[in-house]
């Protein structure tokens, strides 16, 4: 593979920053631009809550990951298409610890685990957002999997982000220098133990940025 690279923050700051920040706005971004909403995602089927880590959130009976909820709200606010990075490999969805260990075993060995589907016809999005949780301080080493199977050359990168304390980390810097043709711009990252109450506020940056549909 071509690309090798491999803090916490107040979870009111963070919040607040959600609901205010215009990180490098995008406005010349028009919302007839093509938009893809992809993003990896671990729901956890344990019954513990945000909480205590998990990656977990019930909106009408239905289970979520924390970053699949997310993107969720992002591709219904955009009218974006919604496509989920899931990997050959089954990461433990049930043991919270076993799925934080071994996100830890990756990133310490570099290993980049494979994806199971492609994304069709990936050159004509204009605009593709990014989501991940932050394992480690970093993001999952499928994205870095994600930036080198595919060409983001003159895309307009979104990175999204949910966390339990320690925001994007390096994350967004790390993109940026993966993606040098790229123009990388971020939300705000969005903190696990608020991802319902943040649903206004990343419709509020949405439309900020003209992206709404």
């Amino acid at each position: 593979m071509k690309k090798i690279i491999i803090a916490a923050s107040l979870i009111a700051a963070s919040m607040a920053g959600l609901a205010t920040a215009q990180n490098n706005p995008i406005s010349q971004v028009k919302s007839t631009k093509k938009i893809l909403v992809t993003y990896f995602s671990v729901p956890e089927t344990s019954g513990v809550d945000a909480s205590s880590g998990a990656s977990r959130i019930v909106i009408d009976n239905k289970l979520y990951g924390n970053t699949e909820y997310v993107a969720d709200v992002i591709s219904k606010e955009t009218g974006g298409d919604l496509f989920r990075i899931n990997t050959q490999h089954k990461y433990a969805d049930s043991n919270h610890r076993e799925l934080v260990d071994y996100a830890k075993k990756e990133a310490e060995t570099k290993s980049y685990p494979e994806i199971a589907a492609e994304i069709k016809n990936f050159a004509e999005y204009d605009v593709v957002f990014v989501g991940y949780p932050n394992w480690w301080y970093d993001m999952p080493m499928v994205i870095y999997t994600l930036f080198n199977d595919y060409d983001f050359s003159g895309k307009t990168i979104i990175p999204f982000c949910t966390h339990g304390g320690s925001g994007f980390s390096q994350s967004v810097k790390t993109i940026g220098k993966l993606e040098k043709d790229a123009k990388v711009v971020s939300m705000p990252a969005i903190p696990s133990k608020n991802i319902e109450k943040s649903t206004g506020a990343i419709k509020k940056w949405i439309a900020d940025q003209g992206l709404n549909k």
